[in-house]
């Protein structure tokens, strides 16, 4: 490395956040160097869900149809007691909202390995290992990362996607709030050596041990133990000690233990998300419990919401103080993610045997009752960069348009993208030019499939979500979130202000999958 080079953004961090950062980025054509600092991707499990949302953006990345035969497709979650009776039961959709299922479940190191691949096989970017940060600094032209050894980079922004102990988060003096929930816990991975009928997403509420059983896709398999303290670690890793801890649902002859390690989950949220020049993402920027699996999602909602912001930034088609609106739209998700899992979490960990028998009796009551669990639903984006209407996410469907059938992002395109019903397209006069030169992707999904922009609704699911919304265009940025909505002579007014959103007509080059 020499002494000090340059680039268009440097990513410090590479875990699935920063491969998504990189990769996002590198693809919108800017010069990425990232700044890792082990020798080699981590290559152990920590993550073991992503959702639909997180799926649409492996789809856009290219990696989608090749991750799926080493995910596992995950229809319900069940939280059960100490006596093995069913309290709560979740359901997931096996298509969901982005058009893929609800919930994967997986092997961390497959996923990194198919990130990995995206961003070595970018020319613009540069993964740089054995490269720990040791000082940021930042001016009104850029900021500069040197790394241990000496050499440095500078580039216009950084993105800082280094976990939840950040080093660019304490150096810069970001102070985080503390939601006061934390609870030590023993995580012990197997990989199996046949099948073997182990639940693949459950909670155990027992007082006498708090235990979660989770797929990490078909070949391995999770067990985590709540600890009594951190301390007691040191003696419940023994092998033996976890062999007998799972020998109910497993032993040697099944599955092989690759991995014991323990950890304290947080539930904390930075203060500032932006700082300067520099953006907290992920871990970086917010720690929540697992109950829900929503770490790793919520970290690639960062990515994506700050990859096409700095696109328009670094292109000059935005002020640099759109990048305020990262934390403003991205703030309000992450807390009722983590209040939404600090509630659950709460049910699950209770150790009084007291406590945990009145809950049982109120939620077996709720169950004999009929009453379905609430569908675990998290909010949409707070105040941003968004027209009328805007601020949920879009749906994605089938559609076909003449000469291929499939997911909307792969027929029309991915980034910004305007849906319009066919009655409304005539509003849109020789806007529709303009739309496409901005490097907009058009669809006007209907019955049929005719003369571009028009695309068939193969599935319904557009007429059903615009009858929802009351409208006849919804524009949708390339974060998959909604950018706005129109109805009637409204149309238009939304178009302009999507033209307006993407900036000077020629500089952005749509990009298809």
């Amino acid at each position: 490395m020499g002494a000090t080079d340059q680039a268009d953004v440097v990513v410090v961090g590479y875990g699935p956040v920063g491969m998504a950062m990189a990769a996002l980025l590198g693809r919108a054509g800017h010069r990425v160097v990232v700044l890792e600092r082990y020798s080699g991707l981590y290559n152990l499990p920590r993550a073991a869900i992503f959702d639909d949302e997180t799926m649409r953006t492996f789809a856009t990345l290219g990696i989608a149809d090749g991750l799926l035969p080493k995910l596992h497709v995950q229809r319900n979650y069940e939280w059960r007691n100490g006596a093995g009776e069913l309290l709560i039961e979740h359901d997931f959709a096996e298509t969901g909202r982005c058009g893929w299922a609800e919930w994967y479940m997986m092997f961390q190191p497959e996923l990194e390995d198919a990130l990995d691949g995206v961003c070595r096989a970018m020319p613009r970017v540069e993964v740089r290992h054995n490269s720990p940060v040791t000082a940021v600094s930042q001016d009104a032209d850029g900021a500069t990362l040197t790394v241990d050894g000496g050499g440095r980079v500078t580039a216009p922004f950084v993105v800082a996607c280094d976990g939840g102990n950040s080093f660019v988060r304490e150096h810069l003096g970001v102070a985080e709030q503390d939601f006061g929930f934390a609870e030590p816990w023993m995580v012990c991975d197997f990989r199996f050596r046949r099948p073997v009928a182990v639940p693949t997403a459950r909670q155990v509420g027992d007082p006498d041990g708090p235990t979660s059983i989770i797929s990490l896709g078909p070949r391995h398999h999770r067990f985590s133990f709540m600890l009594d303290s951190a301390e007691d670690f040191g003696v419940q890793c023994d092998p033996d000690k976890v062999w007998a801890r799972v020998r109910r649902y497993l032993d040697p002859e099944d599955a092989e233990l690759i991995r014991v390690a323990t950890y304290t989950f947080r539930s904390r949220v930075a203060e500032r998300w932006r700082v300067g020049r520099v953006l907290l993402a992920g871990d970086a920027a917010h720690q929540m419990p697992p109950f829900l699996g929503q770490g790793m999602c919520s970290g690639v909602r960062d990515a994506q919401n700050i990859a096409f912001k700095l696109d328009l930034v670094l292109r000059g088609q935005a002020h640099e103080t759109l990048l305020d609106t990262y934390q403003t739209e991205r703030d309000p998700h992450v807390r009722a993610v983590i209040e939404k899992g600090i509630e659950l979490g709460r049910l699950q960990t209770i150790r009084d045997p007291e406590r945990a028998a009145a809950r049982d009796r109120e939620l077996l009551a709720r169950r004999a009752a009929a009453v379905a669990p609430d569908k675990i639903r998290f909010p949409g984006l707070g105040p941003g960069m968004l027209a009328a209407g805007g601020g949920s996410l879009s749906v994605q469907g089938i559609v076909d348009d003449g000469r291929r059938r499939g997911r909307l992002d792969q027929v029309v395109g991915t980034g910004f993208q305007l849906l319009v019903a066919p009655a409304a397209l005539d509003r849109l006069g020789d806007r529709l030019d303009a739309l496409r030169r901005a490097g907009v992707a058009v669809a006007a999904p209907g019955r049929q499939a005719g003369p571009a922009p028009l695309v068939a609704d193969v599935d319904g699911r557009y007429a059903t979500w615009f009858a929802e919304l009351g409208c006849d265009a919804v524009a949708v940025r390339p974060d998959f979130y909604v950018f706005g909505t129109a109805s009637g002579t409204g149309v238009t007014a939304l178009a302009e202000d999507l033209l307006a959103a993407t900036g000077p007509l020629a500089t952005i080059t749509r990009r298809t999958a």
